[in-house]
């Protein structure tokens, strides 16, 4: 059973993801909080797995909360998504720095924000590597998120410790391509290429997928717009 927290200042919202959540067989709605220091909180207290967070809260908001969370080792295992009104909302770029897994449009269809849940609970990024990297790369081409021509590149983790196959593999997952797609692009078995990410996160100290995305963009390794986001 996937233990789901929900975090959002509107009774609604949160009435109506519960529902849908509820409703499905794995997946259960252990508490619901209305600000991001009663999130962190409830995360700790529930055990949850997955926090529905909602960035624009009234007091410690859903970025900080998200922070806290990702800064607790007790928390390790809780994978936080962001719920946003997509590329409107700027501080999804700082949210997954800060450890969030992924994003969620709040009006995403029902059985979106179910599969969603069991993605992220999954240790996978959300929604997909390509609308995660798409996101990105629209706000790291903003004035102070670094990679706008003419701009320094935000300083971010260095990449000393990656191999060169690792580098490129690296590339490959901040351009939007999965697994079986990078694997296909450099000639390698899925397993292969599934354990080359996997020691990336390992060596880089991340989360999941969607940090791996932010750190390559960070390190400079990618730039926003560069043909290196868009391997063919």
């Amino acid at each position: 059973m996937i233990r789901v927290l929900l975090a959002d200042d509107q009774a609604l919202i949160r009435a109506g993801f519960r529902v849908l959540l509820d409703a499905a067989g794995d997946l259960e709605v252990v508490g619901e909080a209305v600000n991001g220091e009663q999130a962190v909180e409830l995360a700790r207290r529930e055990r949850a797995d997955v926090v529905l967070m909602d960035i624009r809260m009234p007091g410690v908001d859903g970025l900080e909360a998200t922070r806290r969370i990702a800064a607790d080792d007790d928390l390790a295992g809780v994978k936080v998504v962001i719920l946003t009104t997509f590329e409107s909302d700027e501080y999804v770029y700082q949210a997954l720095r800060a450890g969030a897994s992924g994003f969620l449009v709040k009006d995403t269809e029902p059985e979106d924000l179910i599969r969603a849940v069991r993605v992220v609970a999954g240790g996978d990024a959300l929604l997909s590597p390509s609308v995660t990297r798409r996101l990105i790369t629209s706000l790291a081409s903003r004035p102070g998120l670094g990679g706008q021509p003419g701009r320094p590149v935000m300083p971010g983790p260095s990449l000393s410790r990656l191999t060169e196959r690792e580098r490129e593999v690296l590339g490959l997952v901040a351009a939007g391509l999965s697994n079986d797609e990078i694997a296909a692009h450099l000639f390698l078995s899925p397993l292969t290429t599934k354990t080359h990410v996997s020691r990336i996160m390992t060596k880089l100290g991340a989360r999941d997928r969607a940090q791996l995305v932010v750190m390559a963009y960070e390190s400079g390794l990618v730039v926003p717009g560069s043909a290196a986001s868009s391997p063919a």
